[in-house]
């Protein structure tokens, strides 16, 4: 037998760019001048600090950076190194391009720790090879990587979800095996819930804003349930997939946060804790690679950082496009139906085509489209996780991925044609409570920018790379077509989307086609095209968002909040909020200061429950500076009436809080930044409203563009359009093509008194409300046997009413003009007042009317 002999390198590159330069099968002769900048400052700057972060762009050539210094670390300190992807996926692709292009030995390691090559296993432990894997393998709690000595985190902007996973026990109501679970936490929770909240949580609803409804359970309540919730939390985790994580969060469960939704329940910290995880802890050496590196401080958000030093990407670069897309918004021009229709017409002429949605309800929507218009053959993400051959080797194919914005790429001749069909803004509970009810979306300006920009950018990972990108979804479109939004992005996207705006506006399907084909043949006229994309981008200038120094200033203090918090520090919680709140002072930042406030006087809160009884009025001066910068949240409200005085008094109209969430979310599913869907919309009701045969549907429509949840039914003895709120329904019967001399009969009369009876039986989420009859009605005399039905009904001329709805809708214009976004806390207080001012709360509206009983008004 021979003796094998020593494969340990005899000559070690003094760097990364040597290195590369003496890999004899790499693909590349040399470098890129901005890889080799790169790479020389991370040697000079950063090799020897705890946590480092590279900015590298999009097509940039990150892997290879990435790769170099994993090797280089492992041959010149003799390491053990992680290379973490986000998904399988990409570990796949990054080995391969390892061995392909670049000409290094790693292995690759996506399976479970039980099924790991030995090996595979012997090259990683003795330091011969770097390890590929995902970052499921080394985030969990009995990690096979528990020894690295340098971890590199790829794609760090995506990092949040599998990172803070660890730490999030997701108790998903569809999933059968969580409903008991589900079922008792709800249980638990309804005393702290409103009734329209609960019936949210048990899914008792069928309107779309609903879908999205998150909340929070404040600290508190959640204070005085820990024990409950424990038990159930512990009768119900053991022998299911819940109980790792559930294992560490049960000590630690007052500094964790419950958020409640239609989709479910999530306990989390704010922070995800990886201090706590020896795994990552103990590496002397942490790389986060990125295409931002979240100036704001976010990338120290979403690795429990405290301090990340930061490697820029070499001056200019950064201003550069990769590859050349073409943007297109049907939606501009039209509706959603044949929106969906075009698609496919665009994708049959494409052949290949990427589709990327944001829920696998609507992924599973596109496919059947597909499936039922198309001979392509449909692939999901799983379907190409390990090779993308099946797809790219089919001139008929499209890929259809849910919530998969980052990760597989189709440059070249791959894909010409990329969908993205949605807003990539939040992607768990936390952060849509953060934007949509706190107003704090400002953190998340950066996160949101560099999804989108992972999006777009699927096809298009090198300059010589072209695509389309066909935007559909309102959210979307509004976010790129606003230029307030757009000076944000690099100069040539901004161009980009300034030519796919003007090209997207007054279009029919046959321009758009015309168009497309154009830029499949990328001939002459598509290249004079490319001119004036080039030409215009030199006139733009890239802004930064605001207040993100101050964002930078205070993180390192947001995560010595969250490590007070993991150990039961409560002061100490509380000081480092102080901290935060000293250092926020843009009015930007409005929402955020909110969220300290609150979380300020949640610290000191637990800090008085255990024992610094001093902190007391804290709780209460917190609690209540909350409330003054986010009126329109109702348990904030309620906190700050708690740990008051008990003479406080509460003038919020909570309906009417609730009434302009969904306001807002309506506006925002129609469009913000194009007048398109939101005018037609407008148009169908204001005629409607003058024709008796279309005038219920435009009455329904009203009450759904007043922010109610409104609906109507055709069914045997149904009432017309009810427009439900809070805490009370109004139910009507549209009488409006009655003459005006003639008279209200019995049989209507007996039917309009009998509505709510009609909708406690029929409409669940109405059942336990006030219900008021309303009659609307050009009459002003009434049969004598119609008198005594109609002692609870209230009567609305038809004229007024009319008068009423065109005020109306000229108000709800006014206020869609000032409209910024989702969770824009200033523009709900604007809100607040001008629909109290204009009689379009519920309350008002019911105030208004309560002296038009329709016996005494009716001869």
């Amino acid at each position: 037998m021979a003796f094998k002999t020593s494969n340990k390198e005899i000559r070690v590159a003094e760097n990364p760019v040597d290195l590369f330069r003496s890999l004899s099968r790499r693909q590349f002769q040399t470098e890129m001048p901005h890889q080799r900048a790169i790479l020389e400052e991370y040697v000079k700057e950063a090799a020897d600090k705890n946590d480092v972060a590279l900015q590298l762009p999009t097509g940039s050539g990150k892997t290879l950076v990435g790769l170099l210094i994993a090797e280089w670390r492992r041959r010149r300190f003799d390491e053990r190194v992680v290379y973490l992807c986000p998904t399988r996926q990409l570990v796949h692709q990054t080995l391969s391009q390892a061995d392909s292009k670049y000409g290094l030995d790693a292995v690759g390691f996506t399976r479970s720790a039980a099924n790991y090559s030995p090996r595979d296993a012997t090259s990683y432990r003795n330091g011969d090879k770097v390890a590929i894997t995902s970052y499921s393998s080394l985030f969990n709690t009995n990690p096979f990587f528990d020894d690295a000595d340098t971890i590199i985190v790829d794609d760090a902007h995506a990092a949040e979800n599998y990172i803070a996973s660890m730490w999030s026990l997701e108790v998903d109501a569809q999933n059968d095996s969580h409903k008991p679970l589900h079922a008792a936490l709800s249980g638990a929770l309804r005393p702290h819930l409103s009734k329209l909240d609960y019936s949210r949580l048990i899914g008792e609803w069928d309107s779309s804003s609903d879908a999205t409804w998150v909340d929070k359970i404040p600290s508190p309540v959640l204070w005085h349930l820990a024990d409950e919730i424990t038990a159930i939390f512990e009768a119900h985790t053991s022998s299911t997939k819940l109980a790792y994580t559930w294992s560490l969060l049960k000590d630690h469960i007052l500094a964790c946060h419950l958020y409640v939704g239609s989709s479910g329940i999530v306990l989390r910290p704010l922070v995800p804790p990886t201090w706590s995880h020896h795994a990552f802890e103990n590496a002397s050496h942490r790389i986060y690679m990125s295409a931002t590196l979240g100036e704001g401080g976010d990338l120290e958000r979403l690795t429990g950082r405290e301090n990340i030093f930061r490697v820029p990407v070499p001056a200019g670069f950064e201003l550069q496009g990769v590859g050349r897309r073409f943007f297109m918004f049907p939606g501009m021009s039209m509706e959603k139906g044949r929106c969906d229709s075009l698609r496919l017409k665009l994708i049959e002429k494409a052949g290949r085509a990427v589709v990327l949605t944001p829920s696998q309800k609507s992924s599973e929507a596109i496919c059947n489209q597909i499936e039922e218009k198309l001979s392509h053959e449909v692939f999901s993400a799983e379907d190409i996780e390990e090779s993308k051959v099946a797809f790219t080797e089919s001139d008929n194919a499209v890929a259809v991925m849910a919530g998969r914005y980052d990760g597989i790429d189709f440059p070249q001749n791959e894909c010409r044609f990329l969908c993205v069909d949605g807003l990539p803004r939040a992607m768990n509970l936390q952060e849509r409570f953060l934007m949509s009810k706190m107003g704090a979306g400002v953190i998340f300006h950066e996160r949101i920018q560099t999804r989108i920009l992972q999006a777009i950018g699927r096809c298009t990972r090198a300059l010589q790379d072209f695509s389309a990108v066909y935007v559909t979804g309102a959210e979307l479109q509004d976010y790129l077509a606003d230029r307030k939004r757009r000076k944000y992005f690099y100069p040539e996207l901004q161009a980009e989307l300034d030519f796919g705006v003007n090209q997207s506006i007054e279009m029919n399907e046959d321009d758009f086609i015309e168009n497309f084909e154009t830029f499949l043949e990328n001939d002459d006229e598509w290249a004079s095209v490319n001119d004036e994309i080039i030409s215009s981008a030199k006139t733009k200038i890239r802004e930064f968002f605001p207040a993100k120094q101050e964002l930078a200033d205070v993180v390192a203090s947001e995560v010595r909040f969250q490590k007070a918090l993991w150990s039961q520090d409560f002061a100490g919680a509380f000081a480092e909020a102080k901290n935060i709140l000293a250092g926020l002072k843009s009015p930007e930042l409005r929402g955020y200061r909110a969220l300290w406030h609150y979380l300020a006087g949640s610290a000191a809160f637990l800090a008085s429950k255990h024992g610094q009884t001093s902190l007391s009025a804290a709780v209460r001066d917190q609690f209540s500076q909350a409330k003054n910068a986010t009126p329109t949240l109702p348990w904030l409200v309620h906190l700050s009436k708690e740990q008051g005085s008990s003479n406080t008094a509460d003038k919020t109209d909570h309906d009417l809080t609730h009434q302009i969430e969904r306001l807002e979310q309506f506006l925002c599913n129609l469009g913000t930044t194009h007048e398109g869907a939101y005018t037609r919309f407008e148009k169908k009701i204001l005629a409607g409203l003058n024709k008796p045969e279309t005038f219920e549907q435009a009455h329904c429509n009203l009450g759904k563009l007043l922010g109610f949840d409104a609906g109507k039914e055709e069914s045997d003895a149904s009432p017309d359009p009810w427009w439900i709120g809070m805490s009370s329904c109004i139910v009507f019967e549209d009488h409006a093509g009655a003459k005006k001399t003639s008279k209200l009969g019995a049989e209507k009369a007996r039917q309009v008194a009998g509505h709510p009876e009609w909708m406690r039986d029929n409409i669940p989420e109405a059942s336990d409300l006030d219900i008021i009859p309303i009659l609307i009605s050009p009459v002003s005399k009434a049969e004598k046997g119609a008198l005594p039905h109609l002692k609870t009904v209230y009567l609305w001329p038809l004229e007024e009413f009319q008068t009423w709805a065109e005020n109306a809708l000229s108000i709800i214009r006014s206020l869609r003009s000032t409209l910024a976004g989702p969770g824009d806390i200033v523009w709900r207080a604007e809100a607040y007042s001008i629909l109290s001012a204009n009689d379009l709360s519920m309350n008002i509206i019911l105030e208004r009317l309560k002296d038009s009983i329709a016996r005494d008004k009716l001869k």
